[in-house]
């Protein structure tokens, strides 16, 4: 996750309209993204032109800018404009229209207005009050919490939010694609004592982390009422959203965090781990672990989401780009795979997008080619997840990449039926009417589609079958890999303390 922008080419009319979600995914999740579209030719407007749409309309809800150049001339400087925009301030998605005239005409070179790059995104620091009152805060806390959310991977913060844990000894907890910024077995990590955590902190620290939905928009019964949130965002727009903060850090991740650090360097403050709130944690901690490890080890079969998940952990790559997206396969997924490095997990986002995870894992798996070879991609997925997007798979073995793609099959969305339910439910008439539109068909040979196109397919029922599958597959790290993992159907997530929330928790 660098700061320049992905560029993505489309077609005019549909090609457009089919990258409206992946613009709406971009802005909604902050990151830099130029789409440049086709268009019908300015003379035959309104006329019913060949994909005809209204682009450039339609673009701006979804987009940080939206905008057709007036002319060839002025392509470069609007061009530069997306660039900058995307890339400034909170990043988001740009659209560019250019209409299909503009292809083959010629105009003098000297009249184009050329500009030049636009410069790096200016780095901002919070006012030194606003710092100082933000150490004061945190300093007094009985129960404090660090959250640290995407916004600090993007600004590259992990080095100084690793020494302002480690100098003040404050537990923390990371939001989903910021899993890393602070490994997960860091022993400040409170992530398995979440709902405990969130609930009874007194004071909250947000490092690039938005009170949304993940995080429960921070109010009751999730948050304490009287809960006091220091917010750092690069967003001014941000500042203040469903909970009033007590106090406001406004600026760049990083350079806010080392103004932290320098802060209390001079204070010397570190917050004692023998605290009665560190004691309830850990007490917390300890019992989550051991409610999933009892699960992750049970011989019953069909297998069950921890059991998968426990074999998955001990046997791919301690740094490979993990891809998550599904239902219950994501949220467990996020609680049992650990990630040790910032930028290396990508799931469904702040959007909550299913169909994302087969392109994401292109997209990692050609930024690794170059930058990082011989790095793996693991994408994981429910089956629902991967029907949105499965055909990506011809991509995948048509550029050869290293993508290992982990099925976690329980025949439906949430839950689904086995192959003997599934019968008795068709004896009830047409399966349109008979079966829960949440059921898929049962016993699915995705790894087939696999197979079709070159790479290597695995069907499994065992945890025995799992491991030999992971291990072939990690092994072979120059032919895609497909491993279809057959699991309980009715089998879900251990039971939530706030069972009406439990979707909140990606």
């Amino acid at each position: 996750m660098n700061k320049l922008p992905g560029v993505c080419l489309v077609v005019s009319g549909p090609g457009f309209l089919h990258a409206l979600g992946g613009m709406a995914n971009a802005t909604i999740n902050c990151w830099p993204l130029i789409v440049i579209g086709g268009s019908s030719d300015r003379n035959q407007e309104t006329m019913g032109a060949f994909q005809e749409f209204p682009q450039v309309e339609a673009g701006r809800l979804y987009n940080k800018l939206s905008v057709r150049p007036s002319s060839v001339e002025v392509i470069p400087a609007v061009i530069e404009k997306a660039v900058r925009t995307s890339i400034y301030g909170r990043p988001g998605s740009c659209y560019i229209d250019i209409p299909g005239d503009f292809v083959n005409l010629q105009v003098n070179k000297s009249s184009v207005k050329y500009v030049e790059c636009c410069l790096p995104p200016p780095i901002s620091m919070a006012e030194h009050s606003a710092v100082s009152k933000a150490a004061s805060i945190l300093a007094l806390s009985k129960q404090p919490l660090l959250i640290i959310g995407k916004g600090a991977a993007y600004s590259h913060a992990e080095n100084n939010i690793r020494k302002l844990v480690d100098l003040c000894g404050l537990p923390f907890l990371p939001t989903p694609m910021a899993k890393g910024v602070v490994p997960d077995n860091h022993p400040n990590c409170v992530a398995a004592a979440r709902s405990m955590a969130l609930q009874h902190a007194d004071v909250i620290i947000l490092f690039g982390a938005r009170l949304n939905w993940i995080l429960h928009f921070g109010l009751p019964p999730r948050f304490r009422q009287d809960v006091k949130v220091i917010q750092i965002d690069v967003c001014a727009e941000e500042l203040g959203n469903n909970v009033k903060p007590a106090a406001i850090l406004l600026g760049d991740i990083n350079a806010v965090t080392k103004q932290l650090l320098e802060e209390f360097s001079k204070r010397s403050f570190k917050y004692p781990s023998n605290s009665e709130w560190w004691k309830r944690l850990r007490v917390k901690i300890k019992n989550n672990e051991e409610r999933s490890k009892g699960l992750a080890l049970q011989k019953s079969l069909p297998m069950n989401y921890y059991t998968v998940f426990h074999h998955i952990r001990e046997m791919i790559p301690k740094n490979c780009i993990l891809v998550s997206e599904g239902a219950n396969t994501m949220d467990i997924g996020r609680t049992m795979l650990p990630n040790c490095y910032p930028r290396q997990r990508l799931d469904a986002g702040t959007f909550g997008t299913m169909g994302v995870g087969l392109g994401f894992a292109i997209a990692a798996a050609m930024v690794a080619k170059d930058r990082a070879p011989g790095k793996q991609v693991v994408c994981i997925e429910g089956d629902s997840a991967f029907g949105f997007s499965g055909m990506e798979v011809e991509t995948i073995c048509r550029y050869n990449l290293p993508i290992l793609i982990i099925i976690v099959n329980n025949n439906g969305i949430y839950t689904g039926l086995d192959a003997n339910s599934w019968k008795e439910m068709l004896k009830l008439g047409n399966p349109a009417t008979c079966v829960p539109p949440v059921s898929l068909l049962p016993n699915s040979h995705y790894e087939e589609i696999m197979s079709a196109f070159g790479g290597k397919g695995y069907f499994v029922k065992t945890p025995e079958e799992l491991r030999n599958a992971l291990k072939a597959s990690v092994t072979d790290k120059q032919t895609p890999s497909l491993i279809n993992v057959m699991i309980d159907p009715q089998s879900e997530r251990k039971k939530q303390e706030f069972p009406w929330l439990t979707r909140s928790n990606l």
